[in-house]
């Protein structure tokens, strides 16, 4: 027996579901009538159904799309009468048909499926193909927490290349703009990060440094460096993911990176400097031995932080 016990609903996050809600049906078009069709949104996804399965029957529809039984017999009785709907014996239960389109219903169908591309192509035409990511991301892990049996997302292309002309200013407007949006830090911290980068570019050591970006179905969605501390330390510095690609390992990816060239290099041990309000690049970095040596208020970026030095010994 589940002995388990639901934790509370708050209800702030009831309201952003409900805000949500009334966001997307608004701004996807897709209240009454439907994709400019005299159809509403019900009927055209029955429709759907009807054109893409094989083998339905009236049950098995009004129980996957949640209607009312009597609601969907006379949805269904008003396709017949335009001659879109198709029955066919059913082998397995002769009390219940078996369910499609004729050529006509397909007709009146595809233009409708291709208005509904289109218009979700117009919604993430002005985005980037970082933030079309990000979103179609969000999407799948939404469908996949509210009904777990949901298809697996698609299989993604990672790979970690070295840094080309036009990555380091990536690097520079990435770290200002996460910083800002997911932790309301000011210009002062992209400062920073310029000059890092601006510093590293100028003397940069070939043979005791080094840069990775990681890509994601040929975007990039991270950084991270190798920078020559002394003749035995190396310091980890700018490891960085863009939210379109947290959750895959590509975080762990890069420190480990860091610490293979690190050791092939005869560094005997590695620091990094980071905030202790960074908490899934502090899970990073424990993970793989680092230890927290030194922690120190202060203020910076237009807050009040907590700046930390880890060490790992190679």
């Amino acid at each position: 027996m589940n002995t388990s016990v639901q934790a509370p609903v708050d209800p702030a996050d009831v309201k952003t579901v409900r805000r949500f809600n009334r966001f997307y049906t608004r701004h996807a078009g897709v209240l009454a009538p439907y994709l400019g069709s005299e159809l509403s949104l019900t009927e055209v996804r029955v429709l759907y159904e009807l054109a893409h399965r094989q083998g339905l029957v009236a049950t098995e529809l009004s129980r996957e799309l949640g209607l009312d039984a009597g609601y969907l017999s006379r949805l269904l009785k008003r396709f017949d009468q335009q001659g879109w709907l198709q029955r066919s014996a059913n082998p397995r239960d002769a009390r219940q048909s078996l369910l499609g389109l004729t050529e006509a219903g397909h007709a009146a169908f595809a233009p409708l499926q291709q208005k509904s591309r289109d218009q979700a192509a117009a919604l993430l035409a002005p985005l980037s193909p970082a933030q079309r990511t990000e979103i179609a991301a969000a999407m799948t892990r939404i469908e996949q927490l509210l009904n777990p049996a949901a298809p697996a997302p698609r299989t993604r292309t990672a790979l970690l290349r070295d840094p080309v002309p036009g990555d380091m200013g990536w690097v520079v407007q990435q770290h200002g703009e996460i910083y800002a949006r997911e932790y309301g830090w000011s210009a002062e911290f992209e400062g920073l990060v310029a000059g890092i980068v601006a510093g590293y570019v100028r003397k940069f050591q070939p043979a005791w440094e080094k840069g990775w970006i990681a890509e994601l179905d040929g975007e990039r969605v991270g950084s991270v460096f190798v920078v020559r501390k002394s003749a035995t330390t190396a310091q980890l510095r700018m490891l960085l993911l863009t939210p379109a690609a947290r959750g895959l390992g590509l975080g762990g990816r890069l420190a480990d990176e860091c610490i293979a060239f690190a050791r092939q290099k005869g560094y005997r041990k590695m620091v990094l400097w980071t905030n202790d309000c960074l908490e899934a690049a502090r899970a990073i970095y424990a993970r793989r031995g680092f230890t927290l040596v030194k922690s120190e208020p202060y203020e910076g970026f237009g807050k009040q932080l907590v700046g930390e030095t880890w060490e790992l010994k190679l």
